[in-house]
């Protein structure tokens, strides 16, 4: 059983930075897409980000030249580099490769 392993995760004040990253406990050669979604307080899920295998980059409009994400294929790891972060950034930011996730990781931002 694959198992992600995220780490990064904090608390900042708003302006701030974090990098997240998640890593695969065994290599995932068939993957096509990984991703970080996250889930605000008493909200769904929702998309922060996607790479493909060949690396073409998808954000939600709302993180859009404040997000960067960024892959290693050969090691199975997936990094997400977050700049000028909001207070309405705060929320559980989950790593996802093809059908497997990650344990979730706390981000929150202060005002």
């Amino acid at each position: 059983q694959v198992q992600l392993v995220e780490s990064g995760g904090g608390a900042v004040q708003a302006g701030g930075s974090l990098r997240l990253s998640c890593a695969a406990s065994s290599r995932i050669f068939w993957l096509v897409d990984m991703g970080w979604y996250r889930q605000p307080p008493g909200k769904q899920r929702e998309l922060v980000a996607t790479i493909t295998n060949s690396g073409n980059t998808n954000y939600v409009d709302s993180v859009k030249g404040r997000f960067t994400i960024s892959k290693d294929g050969a090691k199975s790891m997936v990094t997400l580099q977050m700049n000028s972060l909001k207070p309405e950034d705060t929320a559980v930011y989950y790593c996802n490769m093809g059908p497997f996730w990650g344990q979730g990781t706390q981000v929150t931002v202060s005002s």
